[in-house]
């Protein structure tokens, strides 16, 4: 694991076991100064001393509910960069939503006595102690990038007075977590305050150097003459797992939709970010692993008796298998269950149509119902694929539709799916308009979470029983 998904990693983590611990510390505190200091003289505990333990066992419980909300207000992101007193009225914020969560649920269980002032002090000590802890992690994760350890390499684009600012303020401030690799701007005449700094080549560069520098993200500054080559950067880089940040000479945030954030003083419009963060690819893949081994022990039987039917019915292998495009850009070998005749593209590549008269005597059976994709599980369980994400396509139609359709080479962001939003949809076959079935998918890399997923799975179920679409 390199040092970039390392401090990606483990400084959330460091995160949410130093908010835990906070957490728990809270408890401890609050019911020490409430029942055992000289506060319990003022206001005596008419019900006498509950047990600690008791707190102590409803302070882990209550764990989730923290944790929940902290995640919910985007308190574990990486690179933050803020300011003490602005991560002092976040943590208010979530601190103040999750007390009151507990103390609702506490009035429903009736059975455990608790103290509502011990609560305001939990919430008074909670707060304190959270901050002093995220104070610290600020500091330690400043110092790792001081030292050069998990920074990401970045590079300018454009060569306005704000992208000489961008250069010189991250080239400078390493505690950022950026290292600034050189700018990008299709001409160097008139690069005033661009002296002594790496030019990297024009916008059509940008593909190749992202690869060879290993560059994560592209802070962007572009006049506003200059503003339609957003669109042509975007193309350029269609398909390349890469941040766009824009820090335009003036932003309109009223009318705007774009997400804006402050790093180091400056604000950056984020028009384009990775579709899945270090932890969302975590429990998205402990979900694939889960789901495609249940699903593999639960059709064994299923896939054995199709297996005899297909040797029984036809001539040729099995599984059919076929190179497909996945993640980056990535081939792989997909497996399917095999439902055509085996010189069913002697004559060239052909996607399927309505009424193929290419399949065996179960072919379309399998198809229909969706059975003849059940080896792409083991795909999924070898890390080719996921349970849920556009589906793949072979490299010869990629080259025939990447220039012809809009962002259709963004679906190669994720990994390629046995379902999909576009399939759930009724998008799938060629009697569908394929930008339609694109829009689908960048939709989904868009707005990834895991009840997303589940929600496309039970679709599925739906789809596969009742689509007319099928074919």
């Amino acid at each position: 694991m390199s040092s970039v998904k390392k401090v990606d990693f483990y400084i959330p983590l460091l995160t949410v076991l130093l908010d835990f611990s906070a957490i728990l510390l809270a408890f401890y505190f609050a019911f020490e100064f409430r029942f055992y200091s000289f506060f319990e003289s003022y206001i005596e505990a008419t019900k006498g001393f509950p047990k600690f333990s008791s707190y102590m066992i409803f302070g882990l419980i209550s764990l989730p509910v923290w944790f929940y909300v902290f995640q919910a207000r985007k308190m574990y992101r990486l690179n933050r960069n803020v300011f003490i007193f602005d991560e002092f009225i976040q943590i208010i914020k979530c601190s103040t939503i999750s007390i009151i969560v507990i103390m609702a649920a506490i009035f429903f269980y009736r059975s455990f006595e608790f103290s509502r002032v011990t609560f305001v002090f939990i919430w008074i000590f909670s707060i304190g102690l959270i901050t002093i802890f995220r104070y610290f992690v600020i500091k330690f994760e400043q110092y790792l990038y001081n030292k050069e350890i998990g920074v990401k390499n970045v590079a300018v684009v454009g060569k306005n007075e704000m992208a000489v600012k961008i250069y010189d303020k991250f080239l400078k401030d390493k505690f950022a977590g950026f290292r600034v690799v050189g700018y990008f701007a299709n001409s160097i005449e008139n690069n005033t305050g661009f002296q002594n700094k790496k030019h990297l080549g024009g916008y059509d560069s940008i593909p190749e150097k992202i690869k060879e520098l290993k560059i994560e993200k592209l802070l962007i500054s572009l006049s506003a003459n200059d503003h339609d080559d957003i669109y042509d950067l975007m193309k350029i880089c269609e398909g390349i797992n890469v941040e766009f940040m824009m820090a335009p000479d003036y932003i309109d945030i009223i009318t705007s939709k774009l997400r804006v954030e402050e790093v180091d003083g400056i604000p950056f419009m984020k028009l384009k970010s990775l579709p899945l963060s270090v932890w969302n690819k975590i429990v998205k893949r402990a979900f694939d692993i889960f789901v495609s081994s249940l699903v593999l022990i639960l059709t064994l039987p299923v896939m054995i008796v199709i297996s005899i039917l297909i040797k029984l019915t036809s001539k040729g292998p099995l599984l059919y298998k076929q190179e497909r495009v996945g993640l980056d850009g990535e081939k792989f070998m997909m497996y399917k269950f095999r439902s055509m005749r085996i010189d069913a593209e002697q004559e060239g590549p052909k996607m399927t149509t309505k009424g193929d008269n290419r399949y065996t005597p179960i072919g379309k059976t399998l198809r229909k119902f969706s059975l003849d994709e059940l080896p792409q599980f083991f795909n999924v369980l070898k890390g080719d694929m996921s349970i849920v994400g556009p589906r793949p396509e072979r490299e010869y139609f990629i080259n025939i539709l990447k220039d012809s359709f809009k962002n259709y080479l963004e679906r190669h962001r994720v990994k390629c799916g046995i379902t999909g939003w576009a399939q759930v949809n009724g998008l799938r076959g060629s009697n569908t308009p394929l930008q339609t079935r694109i829009d689908y998918d960048i939709y989904y890399i868009e707005n990834w979470s895991l009840a997303f997923d589940i929600k496309i799975i039970f679709k599925t179920f739906k789809e596969m029983l009742f689509s007319k679409d099928a074919f």
